[in-house]
């Protein structure tokens, strides 16, 4: 029997990682893609199949996604957009062209290959397309501005988007993973050093006294809550092999409960609860 296919984007560590070894295991057919041939040419050598695919270039998203295909024979079972990263700072002090970069990984590089995707899914009669959100999809923390931008984005377009897909065989799911054990917070430090000038912002002393310090001498202490990526593995592989899938799956304990939050606390209550970490 034909092993079933998946393309999982942002494989070269943490969640992404885990799910191309984990739905390997489990008898799936994995495209593994990162944005540098070096961690593909690494994933190569422990077994994965990986080509490169960078959200932020089309030319790279029609590259890969026709790599994939030629490999079929021109079909795709399911699609895991996972690829993404963080520009953490003060939404005051966060320039235009911070938002622009990020959009363009986070929510416009998704949505384009996912646009491409779907007609193959279509002619083919099947395909689950999952998206990656966050806890910060749910609720807003501070310093962490244009993430949670695009992950309230995704949630709109993911949400939309299955909503249109009711009447084809294309079943269209969110994975909420809130804290994972993964190198976000430590890929985070060279956009936070591009773009912000916390040196002149208003909140110089804010920085120093929080964020400067999570980034530079916490960056690999886990949060509170946290989990091993292997937990979102489990909930994906559920989203994709289950004959009804739910529309959306929470892993972490602050995501089930900043879910059940957001459906019945006001906003001044959210606030105040986000506000105490």
């Amino acid at each position: 029997m034909t092993r079933k296919s998946i393309l999982i984007t942002g494989c070269s560590s943490g969640i992404g990682y885990d799910a191309a070894h984990g739905l390997k295991a489990r008898g799936w057919r994995v495209f593994a893609t990162c944005r540098a041939e070096a961690d593909c040419a690494r994933l190569r050598d422990e077994g994965l199949e990986s080509f490169v695919l960078d959200y932020a270039s089309e030319e790279s998203i029609e590259t890969a996604l026709a790599e994939g295909l030629s490999r079929t024979g021109g079909t795709l079972d399911a699609l895991y957009n996972n690829g993404a990263f963080a520009c953490p700072g003060a939404v005051e002090d966060l320039p235009r062209g911070a938002l622009r970069e990020i959009f363009e990984t986070n929510l416009f590089g998704v949505h384009d290959l996912t646009r491409r995707v779907i007609p193959v899914m279509r002619a083919q009669g099947h395909g689950r397309i999952v998206n990656c959100s966050s806890v910060l999809g749910l609720v807003p923390i501070k310093w962490r501005g244009a993430y949670v931008a695009t992950k309230f984005a995704l949630e709109g377009l993911t949400d939309t988007l299955r909503l249109e897909m009711r009447d084809t065989p294309i079943k269209v799911i969110l994975v909420e993973p809130g804290p994972i054990t993964s190198r976000i917070r430590a890929n985070s430090i060279p956009h936070f050093e591009r773009w912000i000038d916390w040196r002149a912002s208003a909140r110089r002393d804010q920085y120093e006294e929080s964020l400067l310090k999570r980034l530079y001498e916490a960056k690999d202490k886990p949060d509170t809550f946290e989990l091993p990526a292997a937990a979102v593995t489990a909930k994906l592989a559920r989203a994709l092999e289950v004959p009804n899938p739910r529309p959306r799956y929470y892993v972490t304990t602050p995501t089930y409960l900043m879910g059940a939050l957001r459906r019945v606390g006001s906003s001044r209550f959210i606030d105040w609860v986000v506000s105490r970490g």
